[in-house]
């Protein structure tokens, strides 16, 4: 990580908003989780967005991450939390509100010690094991559009 120090305060590059934003706990495991995401699990860095804007009952709300199969289309979505905080119903909660809005097959939660993914297959959550890596990511949510497009026939 690329960090620097200004006015007392630590700031760190993040290379998805080609930016330097401040160094919060939160921020430490985004930043870290991502570079994983990445490096171990082939998640292309351009398919990733952070902060992405929507509204959610009318207020505007923040995706701490989300990540987006080669047509642009989000596939997961990443809430973060500093490693001090629980990965608890009321965040899991946060994420799947959000995900009423944009809909993706996946959600990940992380602390940055614990990391929970959930699949979403006909509005129920599937608790995977493990992290899918991409290649997995956009094969199941290729497989869900191919299913939900029987059901419509």
């Amino acid at each position: 990580m690329h960090i620097r120090t200004q006015n007392g305060k630590q700031y760190v590059l993040c290379a998805w908003r080609r930016r330097y934003v401040r160094l919060t706990p939160e921020e430490h495991v985004r930043q870290s989780v991502l570079r994983v995401l990445e490096t171990n699990y082939g998640y292309p860095h351009g398919l990733i967005g952070v902060e992405v804007s929507i509204e959610v009952a009318g207020l505007k709300k923040r995706c701490d991450a989300v990540i987006y199969n080669q047509q642009m289309q989000p596939q997961m979505l990443i809430e973060f939390k500093a490693e001090t905080v629980a990965l608890t119903q009321q965040v899991f909660d946060q994420a799947a509100v959000y995900n009423h809005r944009i809909k993706v097959p996946f959600l990940m939660l992380s602390n940055g010690r614990d990391t929970i993914i959930a699949e979403v297959r006909d509005n129920e959550y599937q608790f995977l094991d493990y992290i899918p890596n991409y290649l997995y990511l956009a094969k199941q949510s290729d497989f869900c559009k191919i299913k939900k497009n029987n059901l419509h026939e």
